[in-house]
């Protein structure tokens, strides 16, 4: 059926699970025991689901020695680990709600997020790069250099009682992850089960704090009904079974990592291979083929970093045949290369947010080339969308509008923060994306920018994302992030940073040229930059913000 106007419902055929994490975990544990579950290998770790369920229950059971009770929340902070895996998952099966702390984090960010869902215990990594974990919690709370673990009353942390450090060694006022293991091992079967009784799919079980690019952090707050489905279903799309193996070098903090990754794997007994702390091209080459991986989850500038490895041919990758791309979109060729050079016939692009748990729209492993760069898909299983314009009226198929979702997956709110949930949940129980799309007449919808990204230059509304993909025709240019800035004249004028290939040198001019009789004198950037890199999140999202910022001062605009 062809649409006319700009809604969509995905398909209700599979029926959706109506479970708890923890209740769906022990049934894959008995029907697949002794299948691959967990490889870490930069930690040297190789679980079947049997001992990954032994190793999660200890946890489960020593988080109740500490206290922790149904609803309490615990924060963890840290790189991609084994613990990570075992935190999501006991905390699920005893009802604590896991909050996600960006590894990224400083002082002042940690303190925020920690407050602002009242965390009454964290676990920590030790150190990553710059960052030292452990410094910066005795940093913000010095009182633990002086309590007995699990007495934490620190003026900064109120709310923080436990800290649980990883790694091996012994910190003041800190428990060691691996004692609190061994606390699970007297807290019996029976106990647990006690615990998971009255536990309701409904619950909330996540914390997933959003960017903050404008004002700060929010804290999404998602449940074992938003996450498991949202994992089953996009499962189903990869046609997940028990024989694959899913590498994971997108960050577990962020739903991509937990919900499209480990939970994913979670829902068909399928096994979650991590190759590293966080993503490095040669590491996950290394995973994918020593451990014959049949899927691979990134964003487009992962896969862009191992296609460009010199000895790239070198590694046997013949194995792979599907995963997810998400977070920005793929130019074509680079689609090409995956499909060809990576023998991902069947890649799948997602889009969605936090906020949606995280996939709302996913294409399917038969679309075209072109539905698989030029749009995110269709909305995926039991999810409504529309494309809204003023008014919140559903506008006409072609049109530019803002993406809504409804279903299944919308987030219960922003933690403690009803204003802001209003703003984004209206009383119809759309979630508001804030991003601009447009719906074709099949379903298919292309993300052509943020609402607040719109380049409005002399009245007329330019959309970053429609230059950018001119832009990626270009031979010689890498990858392109359009913006506005301001322009005493017009309002705004469109500026851009470019990034060359290796082997290409470029010039502002040449790009102006190549623009120029091509596209419509208003959209021809009036500022290009010539970069090695993108600022990004550690999630490899391009931060335009930081850009438009770094630009202005520079223009002294």
């Amino acid at each position: 059926m062809r649409l006319e106007n700009s809604y969509y419902c995905g398909p209700s055929d599979a029926q959706m699970l109506y479970t708890t994490i923890g209740q769906y975990f022990d049934e894959i544990v008995g029907r697949f025991p002794d299948q691959d579950a967990l490889i870490v290998r930069h930690q040297n770790i190789r679980w079947t689901y049997r001992e990954y369920h032994q190793q999660v229950n200890r946890l489960a059971g020593g988080l109740m020695e500490l206290g922790i009770e149904r609803g309490d929340r615990v924060a963890i902070w840290a790189t991609n680990c084994a613990e990570w895996c075992l935190a999501q998952f006991a905390t699920a099966k005893i009802g604590a709600i896991l909050v996600c702390i960006n590894p990224a984090y400083r002082v002042f960010e940690l303190e925020y997020a920690l407050n602002k869902v009242s965390c009454k215990a964290v676990i920590t990594g030790v150190a990553f790069k710059t960052s030292n974990y452990i410094g910066m919690l005795q940093e913000l709370a010095p009182e633990l250099d002086t309590c007995a673990p699990g007495a934490l009353a620190s003026d900064k942390l109120p709310h923080v009682s436990t800290v649980i450090r990883m790694g091996n060694d012994n910190t003041a006022g800190m428990f060691n992850f691996e004692d609190v293991c061994r606390m699970g091992d007297s807290v019996s079967a029976d106990r647990l089960a006690e615990r998971a009784s009255p536990l309701h799919p409904d619950d909330p079980i996540n914390i997933q704090f959003t960017s903050g690019t404008t004002g700060s952090p929010k804290g999404a707050t998602l449940t074992h009904h938003n996450i498991l489905n949202n994992a089953h279903t996009t499962a189903l799309g990869m046609a997940f079974t028990e024989q694959d193996r899913l590498c994971i070098p997108v960050p577990l903090y962020h739903c991509f990592g937990m919900v499209l990754g480990t939970l994913v794997c979670v829902t068909s007994g399928a096994t979650a291979v991590f190759p590293s702390e966080s993503f490095e091209p040669v590491p996950t080459l290394e995973a994918i083929a020593a451990e014959r991986c049949t899927a691979l989850h990134g964003v487009p500038t992962m896969f862009i970093a191992q296609l460009q490895l010199p000895d790239f041919s070198e590694y046997h990758l013949s194995s792979l045949r599907t995963g997810i791309m998400a977070g920005a979109p793929c130019p074509v060729e680079v689609m090409r290369q995956v499909r060809s050079d990576m023998h991902m016939d069947e890649i799948l692009i997602g889009y969605g947010q936090t906020e949606c748990s995280p996939i709302n729209h996913m294409t399917v492993a038969d679309d075209p080339l072109e539905k698989q760069t030029e749009t995110v898909g269709r909305p995926a299983a039991h999810l409504e969308v529309r494309i809204s314009g003023e008014n919140d009226q559903v506008l006409p198929v072609g049109a530019t509008g803002e993406i809504c979702t409804r279903g299944y997956c919308v987030m219960r709110g922003y933690w403690d923060d009803e204003e802001r949930t209003n703003e984004t949940i209206d009383a119809a129980g759309w979630l508001h994306s804030g991003d601009l799309g447009v719906m074709d007449e099949d379903g298919y919808v292309q993300v052509v920018g943020r609402i607040k990204d719109m380049i409005i230059r002399g009245g007329e509304n330019i959309y970053p994302r429609e230059i950018e993909e001119f832009l990626f025709t270009h031979s010689g240019i890498q990858d392109a992030a359009v913006f506005g800035v301001p322009d005493a004249k017009f309002g705004e004028q469109v500026a851009v940073w470019v990034q060359p290939k290796e082997d290409r040198e470029l010039t502002a001019e040449e790009i102006t040229a190549f623009c120029r009789d091509k596209i419509a004198h208003y959209k021809v950037p009036k500022y290009i930059k010539l970069v090695d890199e993108f600022p990004m999140t550690v999630t490899g999202k391009i931060q335009k913000f930081v850009m438009r910022d770094e630009m202005a001062r520079e223009l002294d605009l």
